[in-house]
């Protein structure tokens, strides 16, 4: 029986192993996206590479990577376009996230990622989840930048802060913070991308082609 059921669960996965072959590298779909992938590298909440991070590589439905592209293009007469941090996350690099979480020791990264947060309410507080629309391949964390420098505008806080000021619309930052935040969600939106009020820089496809499988090959 046991044999049985594993045979079931290895038939089961394989198309949704064929549909992660789709993936596109976004980098080569829209011209000028700039990378910064952090969970590939050291700098980012944890301080070190997470699994299922190979390569720091944007991956993207083909869907997600074709609407990021129509952003990209509509930013550009306004000598803007777009940094992406995070897009497609193996089920692995979100367990690896839970897993830091539970760990209370573990908090060398704290004065920059969660300064004001008690690292024990991160789940509570949803900054932290056993499951991610990440996973799924439409869901990208990003912000904007000036096309002749590649500067980011200022946003008010760094991405993956961990605190209420990283909300879209927090009423604590200056005029010309929330005018950048809000040029990035009006330009997401009207390119189909739905946005997660409590992180300004994250946004899921609306109508994304997975909204129900959870993916885990590594990004390389």
């Amino acid at each position: 029986m046991r044999a049985a059921l594993a045979g079931l669960a290895l038939t089961a996965s394989q198309p949704a192993e064929a549909e992660a072959d789709s993936f596109v590298d976004a980098a080569r779909h829209v011209p000028g996206l700039a990378l910064d992938m952090r969970y590939a590298g050291s700098d980012n909440f944890v301080g070190r590479p997470i699994a299922g991070y190979e390569a720091p590589r944007c991956l993207l439905t083909p869907q997600a990577a074709g609407a990021l592209a129509r952003v990209q293009a509509s930013l550009a007469p306004d000598g803007l376009g777009l940094k992406v941090f995070d897009c497609y996350r193996p089920r692995q690099a979100v367990a690896d996230f839970a897993a830091w979480a539970r760990d209370p020791a573990d908090t060398q990264m704290k004065a920059a990622y969660y300064p004001r947060t008690d690292k024990a309410d991160l789940f509570r507080l949803g900054y932290i989840a056993e499951r991610s629309s990440h996973s799924r391949g439409s869901t990208v964390d990003l912000t904007l930048v000036r096309s002749a420098d590649g500067a980011e505008l200022d946003m008010g806080t760094p991405f993956d802060l961990f605190d209420p000021a990283s909300a879209t619309d927090f009423p604590g930052v200056s005029p010309i913070q929330s005018r950048n935040r809000q040029r990035l969600r009006d330009a997401m939106i009207r390119a189909g991308f739905v946005p997660y009020a409590q992180e300004w820089w994250h946004f899921t496809l609306k109508g994304e082609p997975y909204p129900d499988t959870a993916f885990d090959r590594p990004v390389r």
